[in-house]
């Protein structure tokens, strides 16, 4: 724990803390949503009208995009705040910084026009220097637009929901005139860039990209220090350079670490620290941190994931980043809480879908080791009018994340297909820009159908498949015979199953149930108990076939989806492992739990399902410590057989009394004893509504939504 606190200490601040000055610029805002008038004289006459006070982040649709289906305000609202400059900052540079606004906005400053941006998931800086009056209130004025539109990516909110607002935080920037680049695409302004990474040595190129707004060249001292983890100056490069009042400069200085300690992902996150700095008589004028975990990935077909030599395994889950209630306005503990709960199931890769997610996520996952699939929101379905807004937001998404060592690949896009011919060819432009930005990860892009082959894929490095086998499409065991199509016909290839999973309403309980979900409508029953046979079956297949580089559950929590209502719930996906609210593991959860991570567990599954109907039963106990002691009220039971997985313990014909029975387990490990119990009421007769008739197979081939 004191490793990872000084850790945090390094890096939580990727801005400089010298030269520049970076405040929080979250408070005291004054917020309205519309509709408003067409008429602009309407407009006018009311606009002074029902402000109400906010505190950034902020999203207007935390609990309307939850609850009812296709019942939420997205449209036009307004931010607007008071700021007084001091005299002092007048030949200074001040810069808006915003994390993410969702989804289009206009900054007016003093009722001028300062900057826009298109797109509610990357960073953008806007320099409002000259538009304000110092020493005087200056009024800001932000008009936010939730509209799906299709020149801007996602063009709808079906797949997930798109809150509006200025939903994560914003910051007040302040350098000297010549200063390290703060708007290019709202990157850090340095790029570091590591190759030949060994045990041995690590070569390490920083560029660092320059302005200077004075009228005339300006030399000044350009510092790069690389400190360990544990603050010691481990290398420094430093010389005079002339900055130019014309355009950007760009400079690089290089270094090669000598017997570098690696970034070994959740094994060893080793981190140093690069500060570049701007140095004018003497005194340092600009200041940059950013984080360098040097490592080397490689995917080899068929094989795996190999993290400087070492083969990883690559457990990997989905993450959406809103929560009940609070839609995408969180905050760091918010994100905290949920990389806790991924690094508990085990997860070793995350892929952040279908979306760029915040900074901080990044860095924390820097800090913990996961390995990193970042994508763009190009997803679910394709306007023809999409292309140089995919562009936009692929390149700030790298330039923003460039230096992030958790990052493996770049995602271009998600179930996108008709056209075809246009799909193709704008995805094979966003790989080029992908490997233009960064020729140094792979690129990666996504399709529902069965078929790496189809017209769209085979534009990127990785081919990543979305399948549901046995919840949209045919039968949970279907995914086998897929998979073996596949190493067949496409031996040679990159392949991941980019998500896989199926529903799971904890209200919706079963004691039996099939290989064929209860799919799809608001009048099914999305019971728990199928979803927990659909992941052991399925991970049982995925597990013994490298072929699949990697596997990506789909999801790891629940999340709002306005436009659809299903197995009870309105506005709501509930093929998460964890509930909206994040109060409740469901039964997969500890079944990944037991497969993948170190720590000891012991599960007995149907926890829920406490009312049964079925004198004789098996019961099902998760364990990763060996073989579990069963008991049925006091008495143990013996006969037990293994699963799809050596963690998978199956006892069968467990005789229940009428009334309540006493379920409980035992385990030893490292001289440490483990128990789990649960209490299952069963009644002769019981309640025949738990157990509905078989679903039927849908024969068809699922591609997405």
């Amino acid at each position: 724990m004191k490793r990872l606190t000084s850790l945090l200490l390094i890096l939580s601040i990727v801005m400089a803390t010298w030269g520049r000055d970076v405040k929080s610029f979250n408070d005291e805002w004054s917020f309205k949503k519309g509709p408003f008038p067409t008429d602009p004289i309407l407009f006018q006459s009311g606009f002074d009208q029902r402000w109400q006070d906010v505190t950034i982040p902020h999203t207007w649709n935390a609990t309307d995009m939850q609850n009812d289906k296709n019942n939420y305000y997205a449209g036009e609202a307004y931010y607007k705040k008071t700021y007084r400059p001091d005299a002092s900052l007048k030949d200074k540079r001040l810069f808006l910084n915003f994390e993410g606004v969702s989804t289009v906005m206009e900054l007016y400053v003093n009722g001028v026009f300062a900057g826009n941006h298109k797109g509610g998931y990357s960073a953008f800086t806007i320099e409002i220097s000259k538009l304000l009056k110092f020493g005087e209130d200056n009024e800001l004025l932000v008009k936010v637009d939730n509209t799906s539109r299709p020149d801007v990516i996602p063009i709808n909110s079906t797949l997930f929901a798109v809150y509006g607002g200025i939903y994560r935080p914003v910051h007040l920037i302040v350098t000297e005139k010549v200063n390290i680049t703060v708007t290019d695409y709202a990157s850090p302004g340095i790029y570091i860039t590591q190759k030949n990474v060994t045990s041995k040595s690590a070569d390490v190129d920083v560029e660092i990209k320059v302005e200077n707004k004075n009228i005339d060249a300006k030399d000044i001292v350009l510092k790069t220090t690389i400190y360990d983890m544990e603050g010691n100056l481990k290398l420094k490069k430093e010389a005079t350079v002339n900055v130019l009042p014309q355009g950007r400069q760009f400079f690089t200085q290089n270094f090669t670490v000598i017997k570098p300690r690696l970034w070994q992902g959740l094994e060893d996150p080793y981190l140093y620290k690069v500060v570049t700095q701007l140095v004018a008589n003497g005194s340092v004028i600009d200041e940059v941190v950013q984080p360098l975990g040097l490592r080397h990935f490689e995917l080899k077909a068929a094989d795996g994931m190999y993290l400087n030599g070492k083969k990883v395994p690559m457990y990997g889950v989905c993450r959406h980043q809103d929560w009940w209630q609070l839609g995408s306005a969180l905050t760091n503990e918010q994100h905290d809480a949920d990389l806790a709960i991924i690094k508990e199931v085990g997860a070793t890769t995350i892929r952040l879908a279908h979306y760029q997610q915040s900074e901080y996520f990044y860095s924390k996952c820097d800090s913990i080791g996961f390995m990193i699939w970042a994508e763009i929101p190009f997803v679910n379905r394709v306007s023809t009018k999409e292309a140089d807004n995919a562009k936009q937001q692929l390149t700030e998404l790298i330039r923003q994340n460039y230096n992030h060592p958790s990052i493996y690949t770049w995602g271009l896009h998600n179930e996108v297909y008709t056209p075809i011919n246009y799909t193709a060819s704008l995805t094979a432009e966003l790989d080029d820009l992908a490997k233009s930005e960064d020729p140094y990860r792979y690129t990666v892009s996504v399709n529902g159908y069965g078929d790496p082959g189809h017209g769209v894929n085979m534009n990127a490095d990785i081919q990543g498949i979305n399948r549901y086998f046995g919840w949209y499409e045919k039968k949970i065991q279907d995914i086998e015979p897929w998979i073996e199509g596949m190493e067949k016909n496409y031996p040679n290839y990159k392949v991941m199953l980019a998500e896989y999973g199926t529903e799971a309403n904890i209200y919706h309980q079963q004691e039996v149930v099939g290989d064929v979900g209860d799919c799809c409508g608001f009048d099914k029953r999305y019971n728990e108990t199928f979803a927990t046979r659909f992941h052991e079956i399925q991970w049982g297949y995925i597990a013994k076939h490298p072929y699949l580089l990697a596997s990506y559950l789909w999801n790891t929590f629940d999340f709002a989806t306005p436009a659809s209502s299903q197995g009870g719930v309105e506005a709501r996906n509930m093929k998460g492992l964890v509930t909206f609210d994040r109060n409740l593991k469901k039964d997969p959860f500890y079944w990944y739990k037991a497969n993948w991570s170190k720590e000891p567990v012991l599960y007995i599954t149907q926890r829920r399902v406490t009312e049964r109907e079925n004198k004789i039963t098996p019961v099902t106990v998760y364990s990763n410590i060996g073989i579990p002691q069963l008991f049925v009220n006091g008495v143990e039971v013996k006969n037990y057989k293994k699963g799809t997985t050596d963690v998978h313990y199956i006892f069968e014909n467990v005789e229940l009394k009428e009334g309540v029975n006493n379920i409980d387990v035992k385990a030893s490990n490292k001289g440490q004893t483990f128990e789990d119990k649960i209490l299952w009421n069963y009644a002769q007769g019981g309640n025949k509504s738990l157990n509905k008739d078989k679903p039927r197979e849908n024969k068809n081939e699922h591609i997405g939504l």
